[in-house]
């Protein structure tokens, strides 16, 4: 029989999580994470395997995390252009309350590990495919109730809003403020086909 694992595995990935987030992948040894989790290393290396295999439960615990949080802005019964409103300041708001501009993890990932790391761009790329959905639904839910036009591309519409939120995320992370992260959420808004006159 083998032997019960002593420590919690979630509060170690979340751990991990916060400081991957925090100083990214390269800047973060084994013995910072031994540090951050408490957990020794053998333990951690019995756990997940190895840096890289604690790198993808810290992913996909944000990812998980954050598409939860999306998903619940995106589907609420309420115009599309206020509901994307609403999340996107939302973000920003989120983004200039940080105090160390941490960013998004995986924005930061794409730009810290990718192409080289195959592993993390498979986390990252289903993440932005899963938030794209979320968001074409949104925008779907608005063409049929008449706010958006009939033959309006809300795979594209929402291909531009996911990279508007990526852009919005490294802007925030390079220490642009509230002001200039709100009026790219305005132009991203007004970028939307308007709706058919009645």
């Amino acid at each position: 029989m083998g032997r019960t694992r002593e420590f919690d595995v979630d509060a170690a990935v979340a751990d991990a999580m916060e400081l991957f987030w925090r100083r990214g992948y390269a800047a973060t040894s084994i013995q910072d994470l031994v540090a951050a989790t408490g957990i020794g290393r053998g333990s951690l290396y019995a756990a997940f395997g190895s840096k890289d295999g604690l790198y993808e439960a810290a992913l996909r615990r944000y990812a998980e995390e954050s598409l939860g949080r999306m998903r619940e802005r995106l589907e609420r019964d309420e115009p599309v252009r206020v509901v994307l409103r609403d999340l996107l300041l939302e973000l920003v708001d989120d983004t200039v309350a940080d105090p160390a501009r941490r960013g998004c993890l995986m924005t930061n990932t794409a730009v810290e590990r990718l192409p080289g790391d195959p592993l993390a761009g498979r986390v990252v790329g289903r993440a932005f495919d899963l938030l794209a959905e979320l968001v074409a639904a949104a925008l779907r839910r608005g063409r049929e109730r008449g706010e958006l036009p009939p033959d309006a591309d809300v795979t594209a519409l929402a291909d531009f809003l996911v990279t508007t939120i990526q852009g919005l995320r490294v802007q925030g992370k390079a220490g642009a403020d509230r002001r200039r992260l709100s009026a790219v959420v305005d132009t991203a808004l007004g970028a939307l086909p308007a709706a058919p006159a009645n």
